[in-house]
């Protein structure tokens, strides 16, 4: 069977198209993003730009046209924090349905954080025990704990890295005051969801986000070239030499050091200090990596239910 998978996030609209049946490895046949940055383009107000829907609208009819050449069997279709968040989102909804014949699911934080786990499962294994996993996207910090594919504690919290450089680092780079605004902030704002990861306890840490993973690879971690087999970890000793070297450095030189996209380089500054603030909260030492994350959990699910 061949499944399509089409997120509407924060930064980017991306299709990952696989060949997949249950119990076996869902093998990528295709993949295809377009910056759209939606998070930028919320007004005042809190609704999403006409710009905004135009570019998600032309995003989501690319996407359907590719689905079309490739054959595609299904495609699941969600959104995430932006247009959730939108206040004008039914509208921006109706419009992707009326115009690109596509019905957009809106997923709630809980229910990323839940998707997310499945695949981290998915991909470890029993062996690696109670997992607790990590995600830092462009609106939001989803977090869950648990021993099951399912987790018994699935959070989201509003630390997503591109919120935070929207709202709080107006600096290119940011000036001192702000940095340390949002670190009292981010502090102050995980203490409540860190009481209760503490209080359900893990065996394994795992992080997935591309925030993290570039934060990784500037610690030294591999290059995704090395491919996703390659074990990668990201240590708090080397988050935080990364996170003060970064906030030193514009976003346009950033976006020039190996492993660093154009599209994240400026707000991957708020994303180091999200990851660090809590991995010392929690008193996490170092987090490995799982290469599958949200898209791979909603392919995963959706298997579950067609061949149950």
């Amino acid at each position: 069977m061949r499944l399509g998978v089409l997120d509407v996030g924060s930064n980017t609209v991306h299709l990952l198209v696989v060949d997949a049946h249950l119990g076996a490895h869902p093998w990528p046949a295709h993949s295809e993003k377009s910056v759209l940055r939606l998070s930028e383009q919320i007004k005042p107000d809190g609704r999403l730009s006409r710009e905004g829907a135009d570019a998600l609208v032309s995003a989501v009819k690319e996407a359907r046209r590719s689905t079309e050449r490739l054959q595609t069997d299904d495609l699941l279709a969600f959104a995430t924090s932006a247009v959730r968040e939108a206040t004008n989102s039914a509208e921006v909804l109706a419009r992707v349905r009326d115009e690109a014949g596509i019905e957009l699911r809106v997923l709630s934080g809980e229910g990323e954080a839940r998707m997310t786990f499945l695949a981290v499962r998915r991909w470890l294994g029993w062996s690696a025990g109670r997992l607790l996993v990590l995600d830092i996207g462009g609106g939001s910090l989803e977090l869950a704990a648990g021993i099951d594919e399912e987790p018994d504690l699935a959070l989201s919290v509003p630390l997503g890295a591109g919120r935070l450089t929207r709202e709080r680092l107006h600096g290119d780079p940011p000036s001192s005051k702000e940095i340390d605004a949002l670190i009292e902030y981010a502090q102050k704002t995980i203490e409540k969801p860190a009481r209760a990861l503490l209080a359900a306890g893990w065996d394994c840490p795992v992080a997935t986000s591309k925030t993290l993973r570039t934060l990784a690879r500037l610690s030294g971690a591999a290059p995704s070239d090395r491919g996703p087999l390659v074990q990668r970890e990201l240590t708090l000793t080397g988050l935080h030499q990364v996170r003060t070297f970064i906030q030193h450095i514009p976003s346009a030189k950033l976006a020039e050091m190996d492993g660093v996209s154009a599209s994240r380089a400026l707000q991957l500054l708020a994303g180091a200090i999200v990851a660090e603030v809590t991995m010392e909260r929690l008193g996490i030492e170092a987090v490995r990596f799982c290469p599958w994350a949200l898209r791979e959990g909603v392919i995963l699910r959706r298997l579950d239910i067609l061949e149950s």
